[in-house]
């Protein structure tokens, strides 16, 4: 990203123009000041009687000229907000006017002193301590504007007391001499302090814009990774959904136990697939922000006995006991997702323990429910402990064995975690074990009788497996003839068509409207499955029931996908997800007419 030319000016650059900017903020105050002071010094000396009227207005003309003058060069830079490199056109004038101040000041001791009155002769020495005092706080910041009007303001009194030596005069020099001496030092010093507190402002700033720039990267690059992994499983789950149809046309056929056996390795292998698309599918969608939460309050403990009594069988194969401890808990959350996100504890406390046990139970903790799962497996070094719930980190799996999982499990988990807004930790001993912790909130009782629930779909007469004309648009051949076998092994009519007009033109043909439509969610030539479905279901005057299938995993495709309120198919469809869908379809069909 191209920085600002500020930011690429050198710090000595930079530095003077804050400096000048500090004087030039301080001057409107620290000459209004000045001017006052003046102002009552010479008109309390002249109505005393102590100086003539003449020359007490003209030496306070003499030392309003260079302070109007400070104000109005103050008034143009605030209007004008120079670039810092132009710093200079602004000190320069600035210091001038500052100079010309010091001498009115300094030269106050000869002009307005006589000699007779030693008292009139302290009381403007204490007036010009106080305006060089002053001096310090508005100048400092830039040594040379300060020294300008100092150094002409302190010398004439020094001077003049050590022509006269005597008296009063003796007592003041020393003084002046050591004020002369204090007030450039506390002045240097305070403008070392500015500029120091300047430096750390600009690396602030210079930090922050690259924290900026590196978030902009990082950004970026998950943005490039959604991208490419959006395409590469959509165009990855386009053969697989083929092959897993072939496969489902061809376990319905007649065949030797040889070839039956190939066609059953075909199947795992694609449910193998289908897992690990399925998988991405999930943490694509918890980052599109697309699962829905549906919050209930409910009792904990069904939930997890039933887990506990799913995983036992697989956990006693490999010799381990999985107990469930009772709790009588009531929790508020979403019931589904905090069973997929135990799930996923689960399956990895069963999959890297090889012996001991697994306990899953509950503990209150601060007005919440900690849902704890311990093990007795590795455990997990403290390094890898924050590198666990990354995509794809396994530990002790260098050779991707599928037997040990995908490595999404976790991921999967600290997202559910992260949307659900609980909190997940996990604490673990190398060669001991490990605890995951999920803490949900504590309900105090259940929802009174008649309290609306979560939404549930409507039962509609079961229709056994009813067959019915489906429209099936793919651009992908080799899908489309996958389709008309397999829904043709089921008793159904097929049309399949490759585009949304080439559906329409068949369709034209038919006495009646089809009863389901399947189609493809992106199309060749830019055509979207969501219009073609509208446009085909504009034909009709009842609503044809339709599904979008898609193999699109990017957040965008899915927002889009989940607004369109069909319903989503994901690519590989196992056959008994695509049957059990079809049979809804039809079933719809059969209920609106």
């Amino acid at each position: 990203m191209e920085r600002s030319s500020a930011d690429r000016l050198d710090f000595t650059t930079r530095l003077r123009a804050e400096q000048v900017a500090d004087v030039v903020s301080n001057a409107p105050m620290g000459v209004s000041g000045a001017l006052i002071g003046g102002a009552v010094l010479v008109v309390s000396l002249a109505a005393g009687g102590l100086l003539g009227w003449s020359r007490a207005l003209t030496w306070l003309a003499a030392i309003c000229a260079p302070g109007s003058l400070h104000l109005v060069l103050a008034a143009l830079y605030r209007r004008r907000t120079p670039p810092p490199e132009d710093w200079r056109r602004w000190a320069i004038p600035f210091t001038l006017f500052a100079f010309a101040e010091g001498l009115c000041w300094g030269y106050a001791a000869l002009w307005l002193v006589d000699p007779v009155y030693a008292e009139q002769r302290l009381i403007v020495i204490l007036v010009v301590c106080v305006v060089a005092t002053g001096a310090v706080w508005a100048f400092s910041a830039y040594p040379p504007a300060f020294l300008a009007v100092f150094l002409p303001g302190m010398p004439p009194y020094i001077l003049y007391g050590l022509s006269t030596g005597s008296g009063v005069d003796a007592t003041i020099v020393p003084l002046d001499v050591v004020f002369s001496i204090a007030m450039p030092l506390l002045a240097f010093h305070a403008a070392g302090r500015f500029a120091e507190s300047q430096r750390l402002r600009f690396a602030l700033a210079e930090l922050a814009e690259t924290l900026r720039e590196q978030k902009e990267t990082a950004e970026q690059a998950i943005q490039a990774r959604a991208r490419f992994l959006a395409a590469a499983s959509h165009d990855l789950r386009q053969p697989v959904h083929a092959l897993s149809l072939l496969a489902g046309a061809l376990a319905g056929r007649q065949m030797d136990r040889d070839a039956a056996e190939i066609v059953g390795h075909i199947t795992a292998s694609t449910a193998a697939l289908d897992e690990l698309f399925s998988a991405l599918l999930d943490i694509s969608r918890l980052d599109a922000g697309v699962v829905e939460v549906r919050r209930d309050i409910f009792p904990i403990a069904p939930l997890l006995a039933r887990l506990a009594h799913e995983y036992a069988a697989e956990a006693a194969a490999k010799g381990l006991v999985l107990r469930a401890v009772r709790c009588s808990a009531l929790v508020e959350t979403d019931a589904v997702l905090l069973e997929r996100i135990l799930r996923n504890l689960l399956s990895n406390a069963v999959r890297y323990t090889d012996r001991g046990r697994i306990l899953l139970g509950c503990r209150h903790r601060d007005g919440a429910v900690s849902i704890e799962v311990w093990d007795t497996g590795c455990g997990i070094e403290p390094a890898a402990q924050g590198l666990i719930f990354e995509e794809f980190y396994q530990i002790g799996n260098a050779e991707r064995d599928r037997a040990k999982g995908l490595g999404l499990g976790l991921a999967i988990v600290r997202r559910l975690s992260t949307t659900l807004e609980l909190a997940l930790t996990l604490g673990s001993v190398p060669g001991k074990g490990s605890v995951f912790r999920v803490g949900v909130t504590r309900a105090q009782a259940l929802p009174r009788a008649g309290a609306p629930g979560p939404a549930t779909a409507p039962a509609w007469p079961a229709v056994p497996d009813p067959s019915g004309l489906i429209v099936v648009v793919d651009d992908e051949l080799a899908i489309r003839e996958a389709m008309r076998r397999l829904l043709g092994s089921w008793g159904h009519r097929v049309i399949i068509a490759g585009s949304g007009a080439e559906a329409a033109a068949l369709l034209a043909a038919e006495p009646r409207p089809p009863d389901a439509i399947l189609c493809d969610y992106r199309l060749r030539a830019g055509e979207d499955g969501i219009a073609v479905i509208q446009a085909l279901q504009s034909r009709y005057d009842i609503a044809v029931p339709a599904a979008l299938i898609t193999g699109d995993t990017g957040p965008e495709r899915l927002r889009q996908a989940q607004a369109s309120g069909l319903v989503v198919l994901q690519k590989p469809l196992a056959n008994a997800r695509l049957r059990a869908a079809v049979g809804a379809l039809l079933r719809e069909a059969w209920r609106l007419r």
